[in-house]
């Protein structure tokens, strides 16, 4: 069965981007390097994500589950900095965004805005995706998904630094407990790979 996985790279101290971060800068003051665990490891003439394949084992595993899922939920925030990778996240498959406030045009036929809610974004990435998972994007849409039940895992690529001030992913969250599972824990140099099971 289909299940639905947050992906984030964060430092130590909770942060997803540095302060700051904005279209021209989407990682934020010095946010990047929570991303140096990518690269390196590309065939080559490689493009696009493929391009940024790291080269250390366990990074390699974490890199190509998240290139073998059948569809991609992203925040409306993130897709816009990101251009919506395009139109092409990865291999074809379909981008859906949750959002009350869909663009007046959409140039890219893969993705899809989706106004009714994230439960209803979730049913529908998940039909796409068949039998492989969804991978989602986004610290907002995350806590959404884990206020409405629908997050099934959560992968963190913990680096070690600590930004101090930025773009935290659990900011939104309510006053009450959620339970996780940690499941696996995989370490390659600069970078833990975490993935936690959401009780439920």
């Amino acid at each position: 069965m289909s299940e639905v996985f947050l992906t984030m790279a964060m430092s130590l101290d909770g942060f997803i981007t540095g302060p700051d971060d904005n279209a021209d800068n989407p990682a934020g003051t010095h946010g990047m390097r929570l991303m140096n665990w990518l690269g390196g490891g590309a065939e080559p003439g490689a493009e696009g994500h493929d391009a940024i394949r790291p080269k250390h084992p366990n990074s390699q595993l974490v890199f190509d589950e998240s290139m073998a899922t059948g569809a991609v939920i992203t925040g409306k925030r993130t897709g816009d900095f990101a251009g919506y990778w395009g139109g092409d996240h990865h291999h074809g498959v379909p981008i859906f965004v949750p959002t009350h406030q869909p663009p007046a045009e959409n140039p890219y036929e893969r993705v899809h805005y989706v106004t009714d809610g994230i439960a209803s974004c979730v049913e529908q990435a998940k039909q796409a995706a068949g039998d492989r998972n969804v991978m989602m994007h986004g610290a907002y849409t995350g806590q959404e998904a884990l206020k409405a039940g629908v997050l099934d895992m959560i992968d963190i690529q913990l680096r070690p630094v600590l930004l101090g001030q930025g773009r935290r992913l659990f900011d939104g969250l309510p006053a009450e407990h959620t339970e996780l599972d940690l499941v696996r824990a995989l370490e390659d140099p600069g970078v833990l790979h975490l993935r936690y099971v959401v009780r439920k």
